[in-house]
């Protein structure tokens, strides 16, 4: 999933798309670099970020997911708003990711459900305006894996279909290093809820402390794309179904080559500890 930001004030990227044809041409590159499919966003979530308004969010999304679309690109809109997820999949959108699950505006699990369209639901504890939200864990794993549990049960009782669901452990959001870094550790675990797995680590925070090391500044967001694409391909080892990135060529070539040595792993086995034994008593 090829990140399309299509803001003034996203935290790795904020300005660099923010007209129209430009976020075209944006989205069609990543398509031609391995993306399968392109996340179309017009607010950014970063933390204390300002929400914008709807008008000015329609404005930003619209225009760029009609252009892909028309471009035979999968476009998935990035929203919290039903009236932007709506508009957004007569535009063309085939899914929509709300980082809230549904939580930021009662109205978007009918006008999923209506759709029929799939839903990635996020593991959410409130907006970060005003600074970062502080997550307080005891167990991070159980936690997240229960919160989204309950969520997507009532995701369900709204009328979106099982098979519509796709969740995404939140990493970032009211989490810190180690929280993160626990949740991909762990992604088996989300796997166990039954539903597509999606894992946006890209540029994120955690990346850069682990880079950086206790006592150094952490490298500039653009300079975190190579721990992407190891967490990328951890992600898909784990079974991801997909992961969320700005520098796709980067990531699909991980995830690529970890497929590849996914594939070398079952056409040749290891020998059973019986098989072994056996033929080393015949040499």
């Amino acid at each position: 999933m090829g990140v399309v930001n299509v803001t003034p004030d996203s935290f790795s990227d904020g300005g660099r798309w923010f007209d129209t044809t430009t976020a075209v041409k944006h989205g069609l590159d990543l398509v031609a670099q391995g993306a399968d499919l392109i996340d179309v966003g017009g607010e950014s979530t970063r933390p204390g970020a300002t929400r914008v308004d709807e008008a000015e969010e329609l404005k930003r999304v619209i225009p760029v997911v009609r252009g892909l679309a028309a471009e035979g690109v999968t476009v998935s809109v990035d929203t919290m708003r039903a009236s932007v997820a709506e508009r957004s999949l007569v535009a063309g959108a085939a899914l929509v990711n709300d980082v809230s699950g549904g939580l930021a505006d009662p109205a978007m699990i009918p006008v999923v459900a209506d759709a029929g369209a799939p839903f990635v639901v996020m593991h959410w504890r409130g907006f970060l305006e005003g600074g970062n939200v502080k997550g307080s864990y005891a167990d991070v794993v159980t936690e997240v894996t229960d919160e989204l549990h309950a969520r997507v049960a009532a995701v369900l009782e709204g009328g979106i279909a099982a098979d519509r669901v796709i969740l995404d452990p939140g990493l970032g959001f009211s989490k810190d290093t180690g929280h993160d870094l626990a949740l991909i550790a762990r992604l088996d675990r989300l796997l166990d809820l039954g539903h597509p797995v999606l894992v946006a680590a890209s540029r994120k925070r955690f990346l850069g402390r682990v880079l950086a090391g206790p006592d150094a500044p952490p490298p500039p967001a653009r300079e975190r794309d190579a721990a992407t694409a190891a967490v990328s391909a951890l992600a898909a080892q784990a079974g991801a179904w997909a992961v969320r990135v700005h520098d796709v060529r980067a990531t699909a070539d991980a995830v690529r080559v970890t497929r590849a040595i996914e594939q070398a792993r079952t056409a040749h086995p290891a020998p059973s500890d019986s098989g072994a034994h056996g033929a080393e008593g015949t040499r």
